[in-house]
């Protein structure tokens, strides 16, 4: 269509709408098989730190759909749906509607309950369904009428073939010639073509040894279907408790409603083939579901299963949260304070020989960072499976009782029994300063020596305690030779010094490493 003339109109005649009628049900139809939800089982491939469900939803609506659209959404569903059919003995032609838009057919498994020997013959996907574009080529060298302006007081009516509705123009034949129409304001059509569509349909070839009504259980791959994972931890008054909620983000872009279905979720990484992409639009809704009771949790294969013990509405375009597990409190966490100086963790030399430049890794940062940490363990009201997703971090101000964010941060697919590290942020009053005070290299005797000065300084009313790496990657065989407090060793390129500084005081920590080869 032309779209500086978007005001426009396509209708149809009382002979189309019954032809409407008529093509929507071509073969009997598999109904729905009573008092047996569909469930739907949803497997995430998101990143938490990119994948934001918000972004998709404006992205959406604004209609940029070139990166964000339901064959791209990093996951996919699988569903399975009990279905009754009416068959004859012998071949049956069959249409499976109410599927989604974006089914992998090939992925259709079908098993007859009732009378096992049944089978598919084959199976067409019919995906053309009606808009106005599909519609308009279907009239293709059909008779249409125009209504279109003939001067800004007037308009015309104009009867004709139309021959092509081609880069927003119709061209359109008639007794009087062959006219191309640039402008119009609707579009009178007449009987509908049988073969359009108004929903997504698997048209099946059943073969069945003998006639009656039977119970069939099929199950599909479908994209546009994810889901993600978000923590809240509130941390108590001293910061030395905490409670943890979690939630389930789920988004469904397949095309489809599920209704009353029964949901479960995958966490773990499946290994998929991904299918090219395609580019349509939709439009998105979003809606909150706050239910009282959690997803119930066990291993399944490598991977963990969680489902919904009661049934949910899962609403095409539409994202919706549902509670991962009831809030959980009481949870012992610590406040670990970090400095290592080093702008970031320096990747590991892996030469033939050191790194003899003097000034790599004495790029100096003065931030300190803030972490929280907690076990997940069953002792500390957990020992949970935590799958992948972002963790907020609030506390309460007890001036007006309201929670106020921290800080925010990532977590992996934590299994029960280890430990979470969040970081929340950096410190405002613990400053750092890391020096390098000496550096000398002997290449005749094969030794490096390097000396480092790392200063922390408390502006604040108590004393912290700050924990201090050090990344020792010039080479791999390196011993301390001199060291102001001890240290730990955490592995082959890594130590760690405690420093306890003073209520408005400051600590300095020294040492030296040689290098040798």
């Amino acid at each position: 269509m032309n779209p500086q003339h978007s005001r426009w109109m396509i209708i149809l005649t009382a002979a189309a709408l019954t032809g409407l009628t008529a093509a929507s049900t071509p073969a009997a139809p598999a109904a729905k098989a009573p008092g047996t939800p569909t469930t739907v089982t949803i497997y995430s491939s998101a990143d938490p730190q990119t994948f934001d469900p918000q972004q998709w939803v404006f992205n959406m609506r604004m209609g940029n759909t070139y990166n964000t659209n339901p064959t791209s959404i990093p996951g996919f569903g699988v569903v399975k749906e009990f279905r009754t059919l009416d068959l004859k003995a012998g071949e049956n032609r069959l249409d499976f509607t109410d599927v989604p838009a974006y089914i992998d057919p090939t992925t259709v498994s079908f098993k007859d309950l009732t009378v096992p020997a049944t089978e598919v013959l084959n199976q067409r996907f019919k995906f053309d369904l009606l808009n106005s574009q599909s519609l308009l080529d279907h009239y293709i060298n059909r008779t249409v009428n125009i209504t279109a302006p003939e001067t800004a007081r007037s308009i015309r009516q104009m009867k004709g073939t139309l021959l092509s509705d081609a880069g927003g123009e119709l061209i359109i034949q008639n007794h009087s010639g062959i006219h191309i129409v640039k402008s119009y304001q609707r579009i009178r059509l007449g009987k509908f073509p049988r073969d359009l569509l108004t929903k997504p349909t698997l048209e099946w070839n059943i073969f069945s040894p003998k006639a009656g009504r039977q119970k069939v259980l099929t199950s599909y791959e479908t994209k546009g279907l994810t889901w993600i994972a978000d923590y809240n931890l509130v941390l108590g008054k001293t910061d030395a408790h905490a409670s943890l909620a979690a939630w389930v983000t789920l988004m469904n872009l397949s095309g489809k409603t599920y209704h009353h279905a029964r949901l479960k979720l995958v966490a773990g990484n499946p290994h998929t083939v991904a299918p090219p992409r395609m580019y349509p639009r939709f439009a998105l809704a979003v809606q909150k579901a706050m239910p009282a009771n959690g997803f119930k949790e066990k291993a399944f294969f490598e991977y963990h299963l969680y489902t919904l013990p009661r049934l949910t509405t899962i609403n095409q375009n539409a994202t919706q949260q549902i509670a991962l597990f009831p809030s959980r409190p009481h949870i012992a966490v610590q406040k670990v304070l970090v400095y290592s100086g080093q702008n970031s963790t320096p990747s590991v030399y892996y030469g033939n020989s050191p790194n003899l430049d003097r000034n790599a890794g004495i790029e100096s940062t003065g931030e300190v960072g803030v972490y929280i940490q907690f076990k997940n363990t069953k002792a500390n009201t957990l020992g949970i499976p935590l799958p992948k997703g972002k963790i907020r971090v609030f506390k309460e101000d007890p001036a007006d009782g309201t929670l106020e964010f921290l800080g925010a941060d990532l977590i992996h697919n934590t299994p029960r029994d280890e430990s979470v590290s969040v970081q929340v942020g950096k410190a405002f009053d613990i400053v750092g300063k890391r020096v390098q005070t000496s550096f000398h290299v002997n290449s005749d005797a094969h030794w490096l020596k390097e000396s480092f000065s790392i200063t922390l300084d408390n502006h604040k009313k108590t004393a912290a305690t700050v924990l201090v790496p050090q990344y020792l990657n010039r080479w791999s065989n390196w011993k301390i030779i001199a060291h102001s407090d001890k240290f730990k060793k955490l592995n082959s390129r890594e130590i760690e010094f405690t420093a306890d500084v003073p209520a408005d005081g400051k600590k300095v920590i020294t040492y030296t490493v040689e290098y040798s080869w």
